[in-house]
């Protein structure tokens, strides 16, 4: 007997995108949200009320309930396999550290749902900023199943560009409200049009693209790099900086964190002439910059900034771009610039405290910035010709008037 449930959507994340962005849009689409979450006070919170708001942060504050929603404690995994297998579409929104942890879950969830309705196809929302993101799910669900499992015409996985903005809340609001979360109004969801076995979800908010590759690399290497570039000059200038809006709002940083966007918009643009023309990724530049410099957001330096090991990664928001540059034979000076302030990117949170994969980073630097380059970030400093940059910068913290003069 086939026991799948109509318009339930099950959403491993009940986090801060997934609270204020996929299950808002989903919950507004008329379907039931199911969070499953390790976190016992929000999934019990969410049980009682059934319910929560999503404030909006702009030129005016706009209040969202999101109603018809529940929790599943991940670590109840009869439930949880229970609960997928019952799904009628399902997305994970946990960030990458927690992946592993799920897998088999949804490998378990994947076999019942199959020993009951053989024919149902699970489509999987991948809200993760993670390149190739499709590959990593399937190779690693694929060792969990039969080798006779016919995934590819059962599971779908759609990856997508995430580009809302959800600041850090402060200890005041979470303790005011555990469930309430803070956001922008940006509400667009981009994901992969030829990736859903079943079709697409007909709600608000949801923009299919033919080329999805295209798309998640425009949200890494412009609204991540550009992201990235303001918290890390703004840090460099003044480590007394507390929000983004600050950093944009001295005119030289401003300038430089456009010129940066714009160098990656022409790679973008070169690796993908069919899917964006210059004039819209220059546009596109201009509205992150204005989204950006919200004040209401109450956006952080540190937020934006924090986890180097990971953003300065070789695939990631700088380093990935400059390889990408590399691929398409175009200057990456600029975006260079950014990932050596970012080695220096000592923010922290409103407690004074660095992120603690961050402290290790600083450790690694203390063997010299080429330690860096060549372990974190893969760029081979005699290579890529960029030895003479390395032998200026290296061990140098930058005062304000000289990044000035370098970036404008």
């Amino acid at each position: 007997m086939n026991s799948k449930k109509t318009n339930k959507l099950v959403l491993f994340g009940a986090g801060k995108i997934g609270r204020s962005f996929i299950g808002q849009l989903f919950s507004c689409g008329g379907y039931e949200v199911v969070f499953i979450d390790i976190n016992e006070q929000m999934i019990n919170e969410l049980n009682r009320r059934t319910n929560y708001n999503v404030i909006i942060r702009g030129e005016k504050e706009e209040h969202i309930n999101v109603r018809n929603v529940r929790g599943v404690n991940a670590r109840d995994e009869q439930t949880v396999v229970d609960e997928i297998a019952s799904a009628e579409i399902l997305a994970v929104s946990i960030g990458q550290n927690g992946l592993p942890g799920i897998i088999p879950l949804l490998a378990k969830g994947l076999l019942k749902r199959y020993s009951e309705d053989p024919k149902q196809a699970l489509d999987i929302i991948i809200a993760e900023n993670l390149r190739n993101a499709a590959d990593y799910f399937r190779s690693e669900l694929i060792k969990l199943l039969p080798e006779n499992y016919p995934f590819e015409q059962l599971v779908g996985l759609i990856e997508t560009s995430i580009g809302k903005m959800v600041p850090i809340m402060s200890n005041k609001d979470v303790e005011e409200d555990v469930l309430q979360v803070f956001a922008e109004s940006y509400n667009i969801l981009i994901l992969d049009k030829k990736a859903f076995r079943n079709p697409i979800p007909q709600i608000a908010g949801l923009s299919p693209k033919e080329n999805i590759k295209a798309w998640v690399d425009r949200k890494l290497f412009i609204h991540n790099l550009g992201h990235a570039t303001a918290a890390y000059l703004g840090y460099i200038c003044n480590p007394n900086f507390k929000y983004l809006y600050e950093a944009l709002e001295v005119p030289e940083i401003f300038i430089a964190v456009r010129e940066t966007m714009l160098q990656a918009a022409t790679i973008l643009h070169k690796k993908y002439p069919a899917d964006f023309t210059l004039e819209a990724l220059t546009d596109h530049v201009d509205d992150l910059l204005f989204r950006f410099k919200n004040r209401s957001l109450g956006d952080t330096i540190f937020r934006v900034g924090c986890d180097l090991t990971r953003k300065l990664g070789s695939k990631d928001r700088l380093a990935g771009a400059i390889h990408l540059a590399l691929e398409v034979k175009l200057p990456y000076d600029r975006i260079l610039f950014s990932l050596i302030c970012g080695c220096y990117f000592r923010a922290t949170d409103e407690n004074g405290q660095m992120l603690p994969g961050d402290i290790e980073f600083a450790r690694i630097l203390n063997l010299g910035l080429t330690e860096v380059l060549t372990n974190i970030c893969w760029i081979d400093e005699i290579k890529d010709n960029l030895l003479k940059v390395i032998k200026r910068y290296e061990g140098e913290m930058f005062s304000t008037q000289k990044l000035l003069s370098e970036v404008v």
